[in-house]
């Protein structure tokens, strides 16, 4: 009698679960992200089993490694932006501004708030996101866009804010 596939992944699953897991927390040193990964590992092949199944064990081994090494350079991209992100913040004095400047960077903000407002408003959105720190990929999200298309429209839309700050410049320089 041949096993249905639900019923094939279930006995796979139970089978092999138990050192995909330890494999992986000997990898990441990380049980909470190795329970996620091996949850992956197990989506993927439910999703996409492979083509021989006799060869179960070593598709599973290649796939957790691969999960293992991305989820590993992802923490190293990340520790590395954070202790950038530290050194700069400790590389720049913190004077506390005098009320002058804040006067100033105030008046800057609300002409700046001025310009944003004269563009059109996916413009004004995708600046905002892009100023606040927001990916490519999540700028495209947002706005319901291609991501592709996120850079150009950007640069796009940077030049028409900076052509509607020249232009107020202009008027108030001829005032």
């Amino acid at each position: 009698m041949e096993h249905s596939a639900p019923d094939l992944f279930r006995q796979q699953f139970n089978e092999h679960y138990p050192s995909v897991r330890r494999k992986l927390i000997a990898l990441i040193r990380d049980e909470a992200a190795a329970e996620d990964l091996a949850q992956e590992t197990f989506l993927r092949l439910y999703r996409t089993p492979p083509d021989q199944p006799e060869a179960i064990g070593g598709w599973l081994h290649r796939v957790l490694t691969r999960l293992a090494y991305d989820y590993m350079d992802k923490k190293s991209r990340e520790r590395a932006l954070t202790q950038k992100q530290e050194q700069s913040m400790m590389a720049q004095p913190q004077a506390a501004p005098s009320n002058e400047e804040q006067v100033i960077d105030k008046g800057e903000q609300e002409q700046v708030r001025e310009w944003l407002d004269t563009l059109p408003e996916r413009d004004k959105q995708m600046l905002l996101l892009r100023y606040e720190g927001y990916s490519y990929a999540e700028i495209a999200e947002q706005l319901q866009i291609r991501q592709p298309q996120v850079g150009m429209m950007l640069r796009r839309a940077g030049e028409r804010l900076k052509r509607h700050a020249l232009k107020a410049e202009g008027a108030m320089s001829s005032e």
